[in-house]
């Protein structure tokens, strides 16, 4: 058996360490955009495929037998380019995702749909804003530039238009406590950050809600239908109890 996954996410390394010790041969498959990605148990390819038809190709010259996403909820065209590839391999695809988090009592969350929404959602007036919805969006939020914006990201970002920001690099997991003293110290008024799901980062969430902040919640993309599962362990189980075989197989 040999599977690809597509990760950097900890879904991913959590897989990864289940499949080390196994009979199957897997490859980590890495954007490439973490300068310094953590350690992995499996091997690692990092870089771009060149889009579906690349994807497939590899797969195809691989002998891959299982294609396992498990990339970042919100990756939307590596996710896309991993359902025609599988198809075009004809192999199976499983799809390894986080369950998004939801809102409990205590909780003031604000929807927004995607990154510009969400710069107008925090209003006109000056706020003291924890943005942590990654570098790669930033860029939205200088519409709104009367802000005062605490940016936290593992890597520094190339370019940053916000007159009133501050960067801090960090990497997960983070607990609720030292969240909510980061979040007291930095005096926030509002935190922004998008509905990935999972425990890593949960503390943020929790710390708001024990502080009576606001958050800013960008929704995840609608994951396309098939086989999804949200648990390694169930993966594992899937990949034990299904040998090398043709055809694509999204638990339909």
């Amino acid at each position: 058996m040999r599977v690809l996954i597509l990760g950097g996410t900890t879904e991913a390394t959590k897989l990864c360490e289940l499949i080390a010790p196994s009979n199957t041969s897997a490859t980590l498959s890495l954007a490439g955009r973490t300068a310094n990605p953590a350690p992995q148990s499996v091997p690692v390819r990092i870089g771009g495929f060149g889009g579906a038809e690349g994807l497939a190709a590899y797969l195809t010259q691989q002998k891959i037998n299982v294609l396992i996403d498990a990339s970042h909820p919100f990756a939307e065209r590596i996710s896309a380019n991993a359902i025609a590839a599988a198809k075009l391999a004809e192999i199976s695809l499983i799809t390894l995702t986080r369950a998004p988090w939801t809102q409990v009592e205590g909780d003031h969350w604000i929807e927004a749909g995607d990154l510009a929404a969400a710069a107008l959602a925090l209003g006109d007036v000056p706020r003291r804003v924890f943005l942590t919805s990654g570098r790669l969006g930033l860029a939205a939020f200088e519409a709104a530039p009367q802000h005062d914006y605490l940016i936290r990201t593992i890597d520094p970002p190339e370019a940053l238009g916000l007159p009133r920001a501050r960067i801090i690099l960090d990497r997960g997991p983070f607990s609720e406590s030292a969240e909510r003293m980061l979040m007291i110290e930095e005096k926030i008024e509002i935190l922004v950050t998008k509905n990935s799901g999972g425990e890593a980062t949960y503390g943020k969430i929790a710390a708001a809600r024990a502080l009576g902040l606001p958050v800013v919640m960008i929704r995840a993309p609608a994951r396309p239908e098939g086989l999804t599962l949200h648990d390694p362990q169930e993966v594992m189980r899937f990949i034990e109890a299904h040998p090398a075989r043709s055809g694509v197989d999204r638990g339909v």
